[in-house]
C-alpha cells in the first residue's frame, strides 16, 4: 500500500485516518500494468521500485486508497497516473472487474497479505498501458519484466506485504503463470 500527500476534498487528515485505521478496513484499489501484444495476450509486468517507511528497498504494485465518493475506475485512474506518470495511458475497462479481492492485515499470517499499519480490502486489477510510464511520488523506478521473470523467485523475494502473491494471482488470471 502506498501514501502520499494530498489536498483533494475527501483525503483524510492523519489523525483522522489514523483514527479510521483503528476502527475500520479501509479500501485500496491494487493494479498490475502490463504491456500486451497485438493478440491481448501480457507480454511484460510494470513493477515499482519503492523505498518503504523503514528504508527498505521493494518492487511493488501499484496501489492507493480509494477516495469518498470516487469511483473505482476513478481511484485507479488516479493511482496510475500517480505512480506511472500521466503518459502511461492505462486501458480500463467502463466497468473494470477486478481479478482477486485481496485482504491486507496488521497481523501477519492471517492472509498472505500484510500492511503493519491497518486492515485494508483492496480490488485487485490487471491494467494494460500503452504509452510512456516515467514512475512519479515515491516510486523510484519503473521496470518491465517478463511473465516468467515476474514469477520468478528474484522478483518474488523483492515483494514485499503479500504483493508478490497478488502478482503471481494476476498472472494466473491472464494465463501467463508459468
Amino acid at each position: 500500500m502506498s501514501e502520499a500527500t494530498d489536498t483533494t476534498p475527501g483525503w483524510l487528515s492523519r489523525e483522522e485516518l489514523d483514527a479510521a485505521r483503528d476502527r475500520m478496513p479501509i479500501l485500496y484499489v491494487d493494479a498490475v500494468p502490463v504491456r500486451v501484444d497485438d493478440t491481448g495476450t501480457v507480454t511484460h509486468v510494470g513493477l515499482l521500485l519503492r523505498v518503504g517507511e523503514d528504508g527498505t528497498i521493494s518492487r511493488a504494485l501499484v496501489s492507493g486508497r480509494v477516495l469518498y465518493h470516487e469511483r473505482i475506475r476513478d481511484a485507479l485512474l488516479r493511482h496510475l497516473e500517480k505512480d506511472l506518470g500521466p503518459m502511461a495511458l492505462p486501458r480500463i475497462p467502463t466497468s473494470p472487474q477486478p481479478f482477486t479481492i485481496a485482504e491486507y492485515f496488521p497481523t501477519p499470517g492471517i492472509t498472505p497479505y500484510h500492511d503493519p499499519r491497518q486492515h485494508a480490502v483492496s480490488l485487485a486489477y490487471v491494467v494494460p498501458v500503452a504509452g510512456d510510464c516515467r514512475p512519479r511520488q515515491d516510486a523510484l523506478d519503473l521496470v518491465w519484466f517478463t511473465p516468467e521473470e515476474a514469477a520468478g523467485p528474484d522478483v518474488q523475494q523483492e515483494m514485499t506485504g503479500g504483493h508478490g502473491v497478488l502478482l503471481r494471482q494476476a498472472l494466473a488470471h491472464v494465463g501467463r503463470l508459468p
